[in-house]
């Protein structure tokens, strides 16, 4: 029943993006790329931000009481000065293309494919030092391994750029664009978003709570063999690790894990506008994992919320383990060394989707473009029931603090 449930959520979220693609990628009569362009961001907007913002369920229903308005105890300081920092560097032009309300639908306004048109401001149009400024305030809210794997996606996209007849107006280091929601406070929410093709993280803080999700991360290529940034690689151990974790279950557990085979599409479902999605759990629980079995989960969990910074990372991964019972481990594809493959780790507060994906960017490099590839890799982590970008919490502090114009 499980299986069948998160198979129908997956083909309804795959049609529908099938739906999308077909009428925007279909090509009008005499029109120019840049209009093509702005005709497909604004269809994928407007299909995307239809609804209302409700949050990842597994049943349409939002599980309530999953999210207090507490302290950590880990100080947000540092990232509120670091943002006030960003926000002095800029131009008053630059500042005011930056800032939204901390409300503002600009946070759903994200995706990863490289022809949106996104708002804010680009690291492209930035000085040198206004880039720095822009690194001070991810250094400040991720984690040295975080900061190193967003930094090398953006390395990656030029790599991107090279393969494809040195296309940097499509691909490019420097294609990532920042805004900031809400004015950085030490009492009120507020929060930044980086948002480019493969890098997109929403950063959402309140007091000393820091929720960063959505967050997406992936590249085409993975690793770069040639080219101004050989030898970069990203999420090889997040890849080796995740079918360790297969690879540990017992037999039985196994078979109740991998709910397909054959991979032969794109699997992920929680990527662009699918604020919304419903997804039933699926695959094997870990309520009945061994201890050893349930420390290797936990560890592997770590290696997607650690790009957080350290004190953070903590506190979320105290709120995974109270759940961890409750999380689920879904596979699809191969089990050896060279497979490719999806897998999932979903709980009442947090759902990550690993996967290999078809050649989209060099796609006149693949064996066979229709199946997907070690070099194309899409990771997705989100906070179901409500609180991705931070917007149950933001409900809770209206509701004791109503704000009126």
């Amino acid at each position: 029943m499980k299986q069948r449930f998160f198979l129908a959520g997956v083909f309804a979220a795959l049609a529908s993006l099938a739906l999308l693609q077909e009428s925007v990628y279909s090509q009008a009569p005499n029109e120019t790329r840049l209009e093509r362009t702005r005709r497909m961001s604004a269809a994928a907007e407007k299909q995307g931000l239809a609804e209302p913002f409700k949050g990842v369920t597994t049943n349409g229903q939002v599980l309530p009481g999953l999210f207090a308005i507490r302290s950590t105890g880990v100080s947000t300081a540092p990232v509120r000065k670091a943002a006030d920092a960003f926000l002095a560097a800029l131009t008053t032009e630059q500042r005011a293309k930056a800032m939204f309300p901390v409300e503002d639908p600009e946070w759903r306004k994200w995706m990863n494919q490289h022809f949106y048109i996104r708002q804010g401001v680009g690291f492209h149009e930035m000085s040198e030092a206004q880039r720095e400024a822009a690194f001070g305030l991810m250094r400040a809210s991720l984690s040295a391994k975080g900061l190193k794997l967003t930094r090398d996606i953006m390395r990656l996209n030029h790599t991107l750029g090279e393969l494809n007849n040195n296309n940097f107006e499509e691909y490019g280091e420097w294609l990532y664009w920042i805004t900031v929601m809400g004015k950085p406070s030490a009492t009120e929410p507020w929060g930044w978003q980086i948002d480019g093709h493969h890098a997109i993280i929403n950063y959402f803080v309140m007091g000393d709570q820091v929720v960063m999700t959505p967050l997406f991360v992936g590249s085409e290529p993975v690793i770069a063999h040639e080219g101004k940034f050989k030898g970069t690689a990203i999420l090889q151990q997040e890849q080796d690790k995740g079918l360790s974790m297969l690879q540990a279950l017992g037999e039985a557990d196994r078979q109740k894990a991998i709910i397909q085979t054959s991979k032969t599409a794109n699997n992920n479902v929680g990527e662009a506008f699918k604020d919304n999605v419903v997804l039933d759990y699926a695959g094997v629980r870990a309520a009945g994992f061994s201890p050893a079995q349930k420390k290797q989960l936990l560890d592997l969990i770590g290696e997607f919320v650690s790009n957080m910074d350290d004190g953070h990372a903590k506190v979320r991964m105290e709120e995974v383990r109270r759940h961890l019972d409750d999380t689920w481990f879904a596979w699809i594809g191969g089990t050896d060394s060279k497979s490719v493959y999806y897998f999932r780790i979903h709980s009442p507060v947090i759902l990550i989707e690993f996967d290999h994906q078809r050649l989209v960017g060099l796609r006149h490099l693949a064996k066979d473009p229709s199946l997907p590839e070690r070099q194309h890799i899409h990771v997705v982590v989100r906070t179901p029931n409500g609180n991705d970008y931070g917007k149950d919490l933001l409900r809770q502090h209206y509701q004791q603090h109503p704000h009126t114009e």
